[in-house]
């Protein structure tokens, strides 16, 4: 592997890993805030036992997402200098917001939340979360902004100075049609994620018999967030792709190994073979006739450009080279996202019947599904990331760099070598640190409500008598 190839890896790595925790963090924050305010509202200490319970896990899945997101900034700047000289007048401004402004903002007021249990005015103490949950949701934005103007780049000029990109026009850089349907998409996604951690760990209790009231409510808040939470995220997901066929028909192309043109284009539910250069008719496949053309074009005949064509035209328009990615990675990240969101869906979906029919407390063979389950949004961000990230290659920014002639020409191999496995043995402690924890307090009791503590606390100059989140 070439250097590049190394430095590639060691982001991909660390940014997979980073990825994981910033649905669970977004969607756990909405989640715990709902559970708050559900407890202010009717003064059912139930609510807050849950609200506390869950705002551990947070809190988990915070400190370790702050920690693995640090090490993005810096390999911006050591791995790929070249990148960050040529974009960073464009790509600094939205990452600089989301440190300066979202982050803060975030941490700032969970800080508060954490501490002020018993110092705060209940509803101020309240606004805490939300604000909380607003400063992650505003991380997510503006990551997504810079990274979106990367796989569509638009509101910038080259400087004929310097030959640097600068940004003319922020309001082009948040109306990017890819950012639109891609914030849409990775928020439901975020609901997805932390409401099927809700429910598995509801399921997990129910099917031990513990605190079965309480943990049947957030079974219930589970299933009502996601269904349709994934339900909407599948159809976000089918307009991006219908904004990416438009913007980036390469990438349309190579997530279904589709090499020369077709209309109307048929979908493979699986294809074995016919994925490379040398290989392009499958050994066998299942296909949907109609259906590439649906989701790609929103047409029954939509036409669906191939690689083979697609490589001569960019190969026209930039220059003699390669422009066809990795075709399994863009594949299968694109089934492994799309069937594993379809299974959590009818899964969700049968948890709402099991509750119509008044059965899902007893229904102990969902429990083990729902908590098996909790592996799924996992799986689908992955997915998700590997088919965004290498369908793009290879460009680092769409039409305007390669990733080949993006990193810093002074890192040698071995020092890629070195850092990448310090990455991979440090991330692989952290990921068992995390595991740890949550398998811990996943699994703990529920506080009680402490005996001091006022049910009627209608008089908010009067803070509620409650500690302070601990481990």
């Amino acid at each position: 592997m070439s250097t590049v190839d190394l430095a590639r890896t060691q982001f991909a790595a660390t940014t997979l890993f980073h990825f994981l925790f910033v649905p669970i963090t977004i969607g756990t924050a909405w989640l715990t805030a709902i559970m708050q305010t559900a407890w202010r509202r009717t003064g059912n200490e139930e609510w807050l036992r849950l609200t506390r319970f869950f705002g551990k896990l947070l809190l988990i899945n915070v400190a370790l997402g702050v920690a693995t997101g640090l090490v993005q900034e810096f390999q911006f700047g050591m791995n790929w200098a070249v990148y960050s000289r040529f974009v960073g007048d464009v790509f600094g401004a939205p990452l600089a917001i989301e440190g300066l402004a979202a982050f803060f903002l975030e941490s700032t007021f969970l800080g508060i939340w954490i501490f002020g249990w018993n110092r705060l005015n209940p509803k101020l103490h309240l606004a805490t979360i939300y604000l909380a949950a607003l400063g992650a949701t505003l991380s997510a934005v503006f990551i997504l902004a810079a990274n979106s103007w990367m796989q569509h780049p638009t509101g910038y000029s080259i400087n004929p100075d310097t030959g640097r990109a600068q940004l003319d026009n922020i309001g082009a850089v948040l109306t990017n049609p890819v950012f639109i349907w891609a914030l849409a998409h990775t928020l439901l996604a975020a609901f997805v994620a932390a409401s099927s951690i809700l429910l598995g760990i509801a399921c997990w209790n129910l099917r031990k018999g513990r605190h079965t009231e309480i943990f049947r409510k957030a079974a219930v808040l589970g299933l009502v967030v996601l269904f349709p939470a994934t339900g909407l995220s599948l159809m976000t997901g089918a307009r991006l792709a219908v904004t990416i066929t438009e913007l980036q028909p390469m990438k349309t192309a190579s997530m279904e190994a589709l090499w020369d043109t077709e209309a109307p284009a048929s979908f493979s539910l699986i294809k074995i073979g016919g994925n490379q250069v040398d290989d392009q008719k499958p050994a066998f496949e299942i296909e949907i006739p109609h259906l590439l053309s649906i989701l790609a074009t929103n047409s029954w005949d939509g036409q669906v450009q191939g690689i083979n064509q697609l490589q001569q035209q960019e190969s026209e328009q930039y220059g003699p080279g390669n422009y066809i990615p990795v075709i399994p990675f863009a594949y299968w990240g694109l089934r492994l996202m799309a069937y594993v969101g379809t299974w959590m869906l009818v899964m969700s979906g049968i948890g709402l019947f099991l509750l119509w029919r008044r059965k899902l407390e007893s229904a102990r063979w969902f429990h083990r599904l729902a908590v098996w389950s909790i592996a799924g949004p996992f799986l689908i961000n992955i997915g998700g990331w590997v088919l965004a990230e290498t369908g793009r290659q290879p460009w680092i920014v769409w039409g305007l760099q390669q990733t080949a002639d993006a990193s810093s020409p002074s890192v040698s191999t071995t020092q890629v070598v070195i850092t990448l496995v310090g990455f991979v043995v440090l991330y692989g402690a952290l990921a068992a640190v995390d595991g740890w924890l949550m398998f811990k307090y996943g699994r703990k009791e529920l506080e009680e409500v402490p005996a001091d503590w006022e049910a009627d606390d209608s008089d908010d100059s009067h803070p509620t008598k409650i500690p302070a989140l601990s481990y």
